[in-house]
């Protein structure tokens, strides 16, 4: 009887808290959602907003404006990034900041990335309206390009290459070129660099661009880190024979070398304990004739997970075990590394916990869980502690004009955003 009243008590003071707390705006939420699709949008209906198009400009100078209209001063610093600042009460404080992307993939959703923009513009104005005041000051930023490698976001951290600058996006413009195109500056990009301890912390709410959240009819998840991801080509080199007059038993056929390699990639990577994903998304066989046994094939393999311990042992397993395919197979097989590769970046536990608390104030459902996309968080974890809240995508579809999220859902994340900023206000230094 005891544990049942205290169960009831602590759902009513919940329930009372809940009430007795700011809630964002759903259906102008929603609203601005829509307002964003409009920019590229398409005569089928679709939304194409590449980073440095003229929609992807038009879409920045709206929000720069959206933010101008809270009264927030909004620059655009050296890598293009949008950066609106409410000020805060105590001037001592470093700012807390939070905010996304609206740069899209060539025919993808109205979501990713859009949702804890566009949630961010609305904690700001549902502060405005409540008359909350924040001792830390507030920074709302908006990366660009994050769908072409996360490109203000690693400017922030510093780790923006020059040889990055040459890399073309689907528009037809260079790093280099979409950065002066939305008023960056690339002679002044060492100015973007954010120092360790410049930011009090950084909160990125995300669509999930997965399943899980919906199939377990949980509300949000608390983002425990970023996957880290490793790249190799691995390259398989036999003889290229006629197939018609060549044995089969005297074969060196480098593509079926590459056939048990990818099977052997998945049952390795489901054979170790955890989350950790292993993926060949690329093959290419060569000389690439009906008529002529492969000579030399090459294989992509992609190994994800929040630990780069992990990474290394199922790499090292599915080494061993394609030499020993290769050796069998009378052909030869290398590894080689690729430089797209990025750390694991783990989420802060402190704000992981207020994120859980802030979730359970509202009476929202949730589950911990890793992010296995990248995301500007991912760069911004190396110089401030950071935070990740998930809200469910319908049927796990991301990158697709069929990526949905649903208002309330959005709605919920931005609450929960909304209520740890309030939070870490109080508690950050």
């Amino acid at each position: 009887m005891k544990q049942l009243l205290t169960t009831v008590l602590t759902l009513f003071f919940i329930g009372v808290l809940s009430a007795q707390q700011p809630k964002v705006n759903q259906d102008r939420l929603e609203d601005r959602i829509f307002n964003l699709a409009e920019f590229g949008l398409q005569e089928n209906g679709e939304t194409e907003r590449v980073a440095f198009s003229d929609a992807d400009i038009d879409a920045r100078n709206w929000v720069i404006k959206t933010l101008k209209g809270f009264g927030m001063e909004v620059k655009v610093d050296a890598a293009g990034n949008i950066i609106g600042t409410r000020q805060g009460t105590d001037s001592s404080k470093k700012p807390i900041a939070f905010g996304s992307h609206i740069d899209r993939v060539p025919n993808g959703g109205n979501y990713d990335g859009c949702v804890g923009s566009m949630a961010a513009l609305e904690v700001i104005e549902t502060l405005n309206e409540n008359n909350i005041k924040t001792k830390h000051p507030l920074e709302v930023i908006i990366f660009p390009n994050e769908e072409g490698g996360v490109m203000g976001s690693r400017a922030m951290a510093g780790n923006l290459g020059k040889s990055a600058l040459s890399v073309v996006n689907s528009t037809g413009y260079s790093m280099g070129e979409g950065i002066m195109r939305i008023g960056g500056d690339t002679t002044k990009l060492d100015e973007a660099k954010r120092e360790k301890g410049s930011l009090a912390a950084f909160l990125e709410l995300h669509i999930e661009q997965g399943g899980k959240l919906e199939k377990e009819n949980l509300d949000i998840g608390v983002v425990e880190g970023i996957v880290g991801l490793n790249w190799w080509d691995v390259v398989f080199t036999g003889f290229a024979n006629h197939a018609g007059t060549t044995p089969m038993n005297a074969r060196q056929d480098a593509l079926l070398a590459a056939a048990k390699y990818i099977v052997t990639v998945n049952e390795i990577t489901n054979s170790f304990e955890g989350t950790q994903v292993g993926t060949v998304g690329r093959i290419k066989a060569q000389p690439g004739a009906p008529n002529v046994i492969p000579g030399k094939v090459t294989a992509s393999l992609e190994i994800r997970d929040l630990s780069l311990e992990v990474i290394k042992k199922v790499y090292q397993a599915i080494k061993k075990k394609t030499e020993e395919i290769a050796a069998a197979s009378n052909v030869s097989v290398e590894f080689l590394p690729l430089d797209t590769t990025a750390e694991p970046a783990l989420t802060d536990t402190s704000i992981q916990k207020e994120i859980e608390t802030s979730a359970q104030a509202l009476g929202l459902s949730h589950q911990y869980m890793p992010s296995g996309a990248g995301h500007d968080a991912q760069d911004i974890s190396r110089f401030t502690p950071v935070g990740m809240i998930f809200v469910p995508s319908k049927g796990g579809i991301s990158h697709s004009p069929k990526e949905f999220t649903s208002a309330e859902d959005m709605a919920n994340g931005a609450n929960v955003l909304l209520h740890s900023i309030l939070a870490l206000d109080k508690k950050l230094d």
